[in-house]
């Protein structure tokens, strides 16, 4: 594996090491950029107006229980097509279970005292939610994005099965070929990119989330 790490030839090209981290982060931003768009709004409506929790929170749940390979398949039938579509899908029903979760139980858990009193401040509902009720709930709002990130960066290594990129094409091509050096080298660097995006968001929310409600 050292060996394969330190060979420059493994690093260039449009096959190269470097390429295929590319296109792994882009995979992964990709689907966590959607997931966030369909499931953190729906959290804060849900967790702001108390409706449609039951429903949302158990789909949402459910969903964590589906195989990601078996998704991706239905995908690519669904779809008829191999190629991002189907990988976008699959990555997105994993993302979106944490987020959305996460994102209620935040929002939820705010005290209604602190909520009664911003209203008799005079604040409207749309001031309550974004100036009260996020900063409150944005460690565990920051908690659900980093966990669907995990997920996201680990699974992403799917892409390969419908022969796009990602560094899961090491994984795959090495497994084809006996080439254990390369499946290591291939496991090895989506484990420290996982670890690296999950300090990214550490520091993250170490910027943006209040000391008060910071756990050191």
């Amino acid at each position: 594996m050292w060996q394969y790490l330190t060979d420059s030839f493994n690093w260039s090209g449009p096959e190269g090491i470097t390429a295929r981290i590319f296109q792994h982060i882009w995979y992964t931003v990709a689907a966590l950029g959607l997931a966030t768009a369909i499931a953190l709004p729906v959290g804060l409506w849900i967790g702001h107006t108390r409706r449609g929790a039951f429903l949302a929170i158990n789909t949402g749940n459910a969903a964590r229980a589906l195989p990601s390979l078996g998704l991706l398949m239905l995908a690519v039938l669904i779809t008829d097509q191999i190629g991002f579509l189907p990988v976008l899908i699959a990555l997105v029903a994993l993302g979106i279970p944490p987020i959305l979760t996460s994102t209620y139980a935040g929002l939820s858990g705010v005290d209604p005292a602190t909520i009664d009193a911003a209203r008799g401040m005079g604040m409207t509902g749309r001031e309550i939610l974004t100036k009260v009720e996020i900063p409150i709930a944005l460690p565990l709002i920051i908690s659900g994005l980093r966990g669907a990130t995990l997920q996201i960066v680990s699974t992403a290594t799917i892409a390969a099965l419908v022969s796009l990129g990602g560094l899961g094409r090491y994984v795959v091509d090495g497994l084809k070929l006996r080439d254990f050096p390369q499946m290591f080298t291939g496991a090895l660097l989506v484990a420290l990119l996982a670890i690296a995006l999950d300090l990214l968001f550490a520091l993250v929310g170490r910027l943006t989330v209040s000391k008060g409600l910071r756990v050191d």
